[in-house]
């Protein structure tokens, strides 16, 4: 059956987020596995793939270190983003082979599904032309960046919630000068839905998009288990409070 599993980690450091994607990548390419999406609870990290512009970092290193924000060089596309509470993150692990190994596709999918998501609660959320991810009105709501090995998609997604988005001061988000993020709660303010539904809403939205006949949703232990990892943080600084339920 084309499946798809999906798990909330809960707090996951960054570095260890990185870990169990890599060997859920291998275990999907050797077929010992089948597709996930992985939603983790991070404290603020800066990330930045493959693509950096000069300068997207405004803030000068002393002041990330008095937040105690780390810096990640990762394999993704795109530029430097922030990750944290109050943002859903998505992994997207996924056998592109079996997908004709489109990936423009694939990330038009990715936007569609976080699209479709957002009108359950009336927002309309829009492409901009040479521009990956989602806005609503001129302002960013998510940003996506995948990375591929071995024709598995890994990295993914990162849809602004509930969080402090005074953290996207700190830089030029995806490298784009003079754009403004925005969130649900920025959007809906009482009305915004919890996280715990927005997350069900994305995964739900996600498998239907990217045409899965069946979605399971499963602990957060197994997908360490089936990567073969111990689930013990690797640095306690970085796991996060679990975003609410």
């Amino acid at each position: 059956m084309n499946r798809l599993s999906v798990a909330a980690l809960g707090p996951t450091p960054y570095r260890d987020g990185l870990r169990l994607q890599e060997a859920l990548v291998a275990a999907r390419a050797e077929g010992r596995t089948g597709d996930w999406l992985l939603f983790p609870d991070h404290a603020s990290v800066l990330t930045v793939g493959r693509s950096p512009s000069e300068g997207s970092l405004k803030a000068p290193r002393e002041r990330l270190e008095q937040l105690g924000i780390e810096v990640f060089e990762v394999a993704r596309g795109g530029d430097i983003t922030w990750h944290g509470p109050g943002q859903l993150v998505g992994y997207a692990l996924c056998d592109l082979d079996a997908r004709g190994r489109d990936l423009h596709r694939f990330l038009r999918s990715m936007e569609e599904a976080l699209i479709h998501a957002l009108a359950r609660w009336g927002l309309t959320g829009e492409r901009v032309e040479g521009r990956t991810g989602v806005w609503l009105e001129g302002r960013k709501i998510a940003s996506i960046g995948i990375a591929v090995k071995r024709w598995v998609s890994y990295h993914g997604f990162a849809l602004n919630v509930q969080p402090d988005l005074e953290f996207f001061d700190l830089i030029h988000p995806c490298g784009l000068r003079g754009i403004e993020m925005t969130s649900l709660a920025a959007r809906l303010g009482p009305d915004a839905p919890a996280f715990a539904v927005v997350r069900a809403a994305v995964a739900e939205s996600f498998a239907t998009v990217m045409g899965y006949e069946a979605l399971r949703w499963t602990d957060a232990t197994e997908p360490w288990t089936v990567a073969g990892l111990s689930r013990e943080p690797s640095d306690a600084r970085q796991a996060a409070e679990p975003n609410a339920a």
